[in-house]
């Protein structure tokens, strides 16, 4: 699944490469990935200009003008920019007719991934974007916030992070490295964190964030970039998918559990109960 670093590799490159584009026209192949009127979401995208993309959390905004276009890629959601001439792909459910002769094109296996159009002014104080919560690499993140969000709970540490209301950004492979850097069992109760505990997470998820967006994120399982750059950050993981190998600070092998359903690693003796 492509978290916050593959989103933010996929939006450098979309931006680099089709920044200034026109499109001039769109074919809806698998209209369920489109919200809202799809007469409406075809005509408002012919002959606009895309004057940028923008990120937030693992949401992509093309910018239009008047209007974003939000992309979310779920699951398996990935963009290629490929010739007229190549024939169209299975998996291919959303093609953008570019004003160069190119095209742009969603490709999803599993169709979970979403797209809408909201009005500029407004976009970022109506759902989706508004139901989220800061990123830990935002200058104004506030780890005393995230504290006393998390005293509110009765959830495990490892649930809460994945919580998009509560921290955007952080997916299942970036919240097990926090928790591992900031010496924290998953299954703690968020009740039980600490003020200390609070900062040192924050710390930590942007550190790790960040960390791994330099790196171009992580390239593993079914997620690889489809723009041409394969992320490194998979080289520089501590617990995550290390079951059974040792712990580079402690040599424990490192544990795998679930937790909420999501499988969790990290390591007994770092990450004490």
């Amino acid at each position: 699944m492509p978290e916050l670093p593959e989103v933010e590799t996929v939006r450098r490159t979309l931006d680099h490469l089709i920044k200034g584009q026109t499109i001039k026209e769109v074919d809806v192949i698998y209209p369920n990935i489109v919200k809202g009127d799809l007469k409406t979401f075809k005509k408002t995208l012919q002959n606009v200009t895309i004057q940028g993309i923008e990120r937030k959390g693992k949401f992509l905004l093309f910018d239009i003008g008047d209007k974003y276009l939000l992309s979310h890629l779920r699951m398996e959601g990935k963009y290629f920019i490929k010739p007229l001439s190549e024939p169209i792909n299975k998996h291919e459910h959303i093609i953008f007719y570019l004003a160069d002769g190119g095209t742009l094109r969603y490709h999803d296996v599993r169709k979970f991934g979403t797209m809408e159009l909201k009005d500029k002014h407004d976009v970022y104080d109506t759902p989706p974007l508004s139901l989220l919560g800061k990123e830990p690499i935002e200058p104004n993140f506030e780890p005393m916030k995230l504290y006393k969000t998390l005293k509110q709970k009765k959830k495990a540490v490892k649930t809460a992070l994945l919580d998009q209301s509560i921290i955007s950004g952080l997916g299942n492979i970036y919240v097990d490295e926090t928790l591992f850097c900031a010496n924290i069992h998953p299954e703690k109760r968020t009740y039980k964190i600490t003020k200390k505990e609070a900062h040192t997470l924050a710390l930590c998820a942007k550190n790790v964030l960040k960390k791994a967006v330099d790196l171009g994120g992580s390239s593993i399982r079914s997620y690889t970039d489809s723009l041409g750059i394969s992320g490194r950050f998979q080289n520089e993981l501590k617990v995550h998918l290390k079951k059974n190998e040792p712990c580079e600070t402690c040599n424990r092998l490192i544990t795998k559990i679930k937790v909420n359903g999501r499988g969790t690693y990290f390591c007994k003796t770092c990450q004490k109960r």
